[in-house]
C-alpha cells in the first residue's frame, strides 16, 4: 500500500508524541541513557501543538494508521522527522520529506540529523556541514547539521 500524506490536525499531537518516544527508543543508534535523555516520555503537548501549527507539518499514514510525521519551517529547516518502528524502510520518510521540501519556498533545506538519520539524508543529497554535540538533561548526543543546497 502507498503512503498517504495529509496535513497535521491538533488532535494528532498526543499520537505524535507517543510515536516520537517509541521511535527514539526502538530504532536510534544511541545508548539507553541517551535515548531516555532525548525522549523521556513526557512532552509539553501545548508547546508541540503550537510548533506543529507554526510549521508545515504533515502526517504519513499506511493502511489508514499513523506511520510517521515531519515538520519544516518556512526557512527550509526540517525540525522533526519520525517514522514508526513498524513502518521503517517502506518509503514513509521519503514521502514525508518529498511533501515538505516540495511545499516549501526555501531554496536550501537544513536539518539536525541523528546518527540514525544521517545516511537517509545523505542519500537525499544533504551534506554534513558539521558534527556537533547537543546536551539533553546533562547527557551529550552527537548529531549532524546537514543541508541540501538546491531543490530536486
Amino acid at each position: 500500500m502507498s503512503v498517504k500524506i495529509r496535513p497535521y490536525r491538533k488532535e494528532d499531537c498526543p499520537a505524535l508524541a507517543a510515536l516520537f518516544y517509541e521511535t527514539v527508543h526502538a530504532v536510534t543508534e544511541y545508548t539507553p541513557r541517551q535515548r531516555q535523555a532525548w525522549a523521556t516520555g513526557t512532552v509539553d503537548l501545548d508547546a508541540w501543538n503550537q510548533s506543529f501549527l507554526a510549521h508545515r507539518t504533515v502526517i504519513a499514514e499506511l493502511d489508514d494508521r499513523l506511520a510517521g510525521f515531519g515538520d519544516m519551517d518556512e526557512t527550509g529547516y526540517l525540525d522533526r522527522l519520525y517514522v514508526h518502528p513498524d513502518c521503517q524502510h517502506r518509503g514513509v520518510a521519503t514521502a514525508i520529506c518529498d511533501a515538505l521540501e516540495h511545499g516549501c519556498p526555501a531554496e536550501r533545506f537544513t536539518t539536525h540529523a541523528s546518527l540514525t538519520a544521517r545516511p537517509f539524508f545523505a542519500a537525499r543529497g544533504y551534506r554534513v556541514v558539521k558534527e556537533q554535540q547537543v546536551e539533553r538533561q546533562g547527557i551529550l548526543l552527537t548529531n549532524f547539521v546537514m543541508e541540501k543546497a538546491e531543490k530536486e
